[in-house]
């Protein structure tokens, strides 16, 4: 069968006849094997990177459990209040190809240490914010600090695994982000009933200090680094090299078009819950971010989903689950509405594991800035799906943030569709990845 028939990515480009380098440094200029699960320093790898990733979305979203909260105490509305969320994934997605390019240079861990170093900082002063503009302004700093994580860690590991247990490893790392998305949000909503807001993002604040020190003492130095520039034409060069190749630019839409879902989804359930009919209080609609541990198991088997399926067969698999959750969130049934977080957690993860890892395996030079591309393009779906949802949620309720998330999975979708066309057109190459 071809791969269009299975659904299974093709290469393209140079990528097409790259040589196996599974087990070799191969062009990285290095000495030594790749590290492959089971081998020496994978699970202290591992470990470190999802460490790296509990205090990304810790931090990154340390305000949005809150957001209720925030409204009552600042005397702002929950379209004012969103922008504490939107304003750091916004810092996020316009430092990230920065900090990708100082990697490139300086090397993935150093950028790595020193980004969590100054985000930590930050979450130790925005519980003394004494305004929603202050708080805003500190959440900006604190994403474009965390723009050092996501980029050049994808790219670590695709310079330091194998090439067939990457999507393994970077499902690792997404799982990480997915527990500290949901630790982040239990924690604040249960010392938020107690102690108020700002002592919640307070001790996320030491919890990801604890993360950033584990993470340094842990993570193995790089053996397949090599230094690239930093000259902006250079840069602007690889950029442009990336955004030219339709199989990337189609996974970056991919990547913002799931973040738009979850970002808008998990932005406003605060609201609807703490709402009539449910009228939740803020402890327990903190522990409904507990559903974050299915996104952890579908995120870390999305190798073998991709395995089985293929890369576009499991994004449309991911894009049906996440359609199914949100049409299920519409219930006015609790036990329904936590059925359809489950779909929509379960869907998005999966779905950003397989797009992310195939941005690495796509890329065959600059990896760093094509990871940066796609997260960049990630959170900008995460602003903007904060700032709509909320925005569609107080015109038109609950269902309106539904219709946002609705339109965007049928966006994905269509995308995966145009490239299962593409590949059905396009000559099988002599090498194909699956």
């Amino acid at each position: 069968m071809t791969p269009a028939d299975t659904g299974a990515p093709t290469t393209v480009g140079a990528a097409a006849s790259a040589p196996d380098v599974s087990d070799t440094s191969g062009a990285s200029g290095a000495s030594g094997a790749r590290v492959a699960p089971g081998g020496p320093g994978y699970r202290r790898m591992s470990f470190a990177l999802f460490l790296a990733g509990v205090a990304t979305f810790a931090l990154l979203y340390s305000t949005q459990a809150l957001l209720p909260l925030i409204s009552g105490d600042l005397g702002v509305s929950a379209g004012d209040a969103s922008w504490t969320v939107a304003a750091a994934t916004g810092g996020l997605a316009v430092f990230v190809l920065p900090m990708s390019a100082l990697s490139e240079r300086y090397g993935r861990r150093t950028v790595m240490t020193a980004s969590l170093a100054v985000a930590v900082t930050v979450g130790l002063l925005v519980p003394f914010a004494p305004s929603l503009p202050a708080l805003v302004a500190l959440r900006a700093v604190q994403g474009a600090a965390l723009a050092g994580l996501p980029a050049s860690a994808t790219a670590y590991l695709a310079e330091e695994v194998t090439p067939k247990a990457l999507v393994t490893a970077i499902g690792l790392f997404v799982a990480g982000n997915s527990v500290g998305g949901m630790s982040g949000r239990v924690i604040t909503g249960w010392v938020a009933q107690e102690w108020g807001w700002r002592v919640a993002v307070g001790v996320i604040g030491v919890v990801a200090v604890v993360c950033a020190v584990a993470f340094r003492l842990l993570l193995p130095k790089p053996r397949h680094f090599t230094p690239g520039s930093l000259r902006p034409r250079v840069l602007a060069r690889t950029v442009r090299d990336h955004l030219a190749d339709p199989l990337l630019r189609r996974l970056y839409a991919i990547g913002a078009l799931f973040m738009t879902v979850f970002g808008g989804v998990y932005t406003v359930i605060g609201y609807r819950l703490t709402e009539a009919p449910f009228s939740l209080p803020q402890g327990i609609v903190g522990s409904i971010f507990l559903v974050y541990l299915v996104g952890t198991v579908s995120a870390s088997t999305a190798g073998r989903l991709v395995g089985r399926l293929g890369r576009r067969g499991a994004l449309y698999l991911a894009g049906g689950t996440t359609a199914a959750g949100l049409l299920l969130s519409l219930a006015d049934s609790l036990p329904l509405v936590l059925l359809g977080l489950v779909l929509i957690t379960a869907g998005f993860f999966a779905g950003h594991a397989v797009a992310s890892s195939a941005v690495s395996r796509t890329a065959t030079h600059g990896r760093a800035q094509a990871s940066a591309l796609y997260q960049s393009a990630y959170y900008i779906g995460s602003s903007a799906g904060s700032t709509v949802g909320a925005t569609a949620f107080h015109a038109g309720g609950w269902a309106g943030t539904v219709g946002v998330g609705l339109l965007a999975v049928l966006g994905v979708v269509s995308i995966t569709l145009l490239g299962t066309r593409a590949a059905r057109r396009r000559p099988a190459p002599a090498s194909v990845t699956a």
